[in-house]
């Protein structure tokens, strides 16, 4: 009898019913979700309906104050973590965004740590307790790394006999256990991960909780929307193009881009490995500037320079964040404050309604701090932009077009419009050499514009930082994200960039201008895609951008304006309106 072989869509269902599965009965909804157009906003209240008052009160905490319980055994992690595992469920239902759930791993992992905490009164380490999702790039022991293939499948990243499959750990996995950390869950990518949506042949599309009508972001767009909807207090995704920021953007969260070489990385899966003119960053999402703080400073107190070769040896430096707060406080001086240019266009593409509103925001509010405020006119970003998607393209396709060839699965419509339907030539060694250099020199022309600043902003330094839209949308609408330029130049610098959500959408304030001249036809493309009605209600983001191998100044002035922004010292992503 002849032999049978599934059909890449068979796969695709057997997998996908074997992740649906791993929900618990109790979990699963019993009536269909609405549509979007009945329920668009499915974060909060609208979730409350499906969980009990303690898990209310335990997912509603941001991920700081839930370590002053876990640190301290008010709440078990045990607790803890079946509540996240319950709204992360829930999420999936609701938005698909998980790969892979591990739930009674998870669940046993935080009954060990409750018993180490019951005989040692001490927790394991800073993040005791503290379930962390996981964009699926990490490799983690029992579960499977797809990153959205198909032909990924039963491997290792493509390939079998290994011995790796399911047992390898990434590095960061092996320093987040040693911290404390529960794992319980990885999150949904783009397959390829080059597209700011979140959208692949096993889950489908990942849609933004704040409003459905409209995407989650990527390349880390499954965390974005769980920790959207709260059913993580703390995730990690990764950036390469603005794959950590996009989605937190679209989301109403916090996540920073780290400079490469700050995090670890090593050990993960990727797409176009050995590329290196642009690497690959991994940061921290949360709802608050505190959660990123202390994801980042604990896992520098694993020293892991010692096991990721590419990791500085730099720990987290107080310092940095008391000279921020030391420049807050003078602020009422002549010369005293921060001082930050201001990027309201990139001169390629003119922002959306609510995102020029929001800088607007940001802008009055510093103003208002007695900070210092300066125009920024850099070298071109077009051109910038240009030798970044240079990088992408060195291989002509060849990894992202194999990854697919493995089972013959179609490549979305989103990636398709980056990679084409075939590979083609690769780059020579002379043509790649060209491109770094000529990414060298941008980025050196760039450095001396951002120390010419201090000739303008009154403080006797250069700008401190700038705040610049983070796409020229709220957020993307399926199949509309054509343009990547405010997110790629922060990649192509190897800036440091944190999202700060700043509002939302109003379709009776956030109008079009009548008088708008498009800078192009791209720019005419792209102002087609606003639809006051349509993103209403949605998450308006900006990011903070600092110079290289500065994060803890990053996050101490996106903190300082989150705050001033809220209204509140305690500050965490807008929540919706009740």
């Amino acid at each position: 009898m002849a032999a049978t072989t599934e059909t890449w869509q068979e796969k695709a269902k057997a997998k996908r019913d074997a992740v649906n599965g791993l929900i618990p009965e109790p979990w699963r909804l019993k009536a269909p979700v609405p549509s979007a157009e009945k329920q668009r906003d499915v974060t909060g209240r609208f979730l409350w309906q499906y969980l009990s008052d303690g898990e209310i009160e335990i997912t509603e905490s941001n991920a700081v104050e839930i370590v002053k319980h876990t640190t301290t055994g008010d709440w078990t992690a045990e607790e803890v973590t079946k509540a996240f595992c319950h709204r992360a469920s829930l999420a999936h239902q609701i938005v698909n965004c998980l790969h892979e759930i591990f739930f009674d791993a998870a669940i046993e992992n935080a009954k060990e740590l409750d018993a180490y905490y019951a005989e040692h009164k001490a927790p394991v380490g800073p993040l005791h307790g503290l379930p962390i999702s996981l964009k699926d790039q990490f490799h983690v022991k029992g579960v499977e790394t797809t990153m959205g293939y198909i032909g990924w499948m039963g491997t290792f990243q493509g390939k079998t006999g290994t011995g790796r499959e399911k047992v390898f750990e990434s590095e960061m996995v092996c320093e987040l256990r040693a911290l404390g950390a529960v794992l319980y869950c990885k999150t949904s990518v783009p397959h390829t991960l080059m597209t700011g949506e979140t959208v692949n042949n096993i889950i489908d599309y990942t849609w933004n909780p704040k409003n459905r009508y409209l995407s989650a972001g990527g390349s880390s767009g499954g965390e974005g929307a769980l920790i959207g909807m709260k059913g993580s207090p703390l995730g990690f995704g990764t950036d390469i193009g603005g794959s950590i920021r996009i989605p937190a953007a679209f989301c109403g969260l916090y996540g920073i881009r780290p400079s490469s070489g700050r995090m670890p990385y090593e050990g993960m899966a990727n797409s176009m490995d050995g590329q290196n003119t642009v690497l690959s960053v991994v940061g921290p999402l949360s709802s608050t500037v505190g959660g990123l703080r202390l994801a980042m400073k604990s896992l520098l107190s694993q020293q892991p320079w010692l096991h990721d070769p590419l990791v500085h040896e730099i720990p987290w430096r107080d310092e940095q964040e008391k000279e921020v707060f030391d420049l807050v406080s003078s602020a009422t001086g002549e010369k005293g404050g921060l001082a930050f240019g201001i990027m309201h266009s990139d001169g390629v593409i003119t922002p959306h309604p609510p995102v020029q509103r929001a800088m607007k925001m940001v802008v009055e509010t510093l103003e208002k701090m007695g900070h210092k405020v300066v125009k920024w006119s850099p070298p071109s970003h077009k051109r910038g932009n240009a030798i970044l998607l240079t990088t992408w393209d060195y291989d002509g396709g060849h990894d992202v077009h194999g990854a697919f060839d493995l089972s013959g699965e179609p490549m979305s419509d989103q990636v398709k419009q980056s990679y084409g339907d075939t590979a083609h030539d690769q780059m020579n060694a002379s043509q790649i050499a060209a491109t770094n250099v000529a990414k060298r020199e941008f980025q050196k022309e760039y450095m001396e514009y951002w120390n010419s600043t201090k000739e303008h902003t009154g403080t006797g330094r250069p700008v401190d930082a700038v705040i610049a839209p983070m796409a020229p949308f709220t957020a993307a609408r399926p199949k509309g994200y054509k343009y990547y330029g405010y997110s790629t130049f922060v990649n192509l610098l190897d800036y440091s960039s944190c999202v700060i959500p700043v509002t939302t959408a109003d379709q009776s304030t956030d109008v079009m201008d009548k008088d708008f001249k498009p800078l192009s036809d791209e720019d005419r493309d792209i102002a087609d895609l606003y639809d006051a009605a349509i993103y209403d209600g949605a998450h308006v983001a900006v990011q903070l951008i600092g110079r290289r191998l500065q994060e803890e100044k990053v996050l101490a002035m996106a903190e300082h304006i989150g705050n001033a922004i809220s209204g509140s010292p305690g500050h965490s992503a807008p929540s919706e309106k009740l």
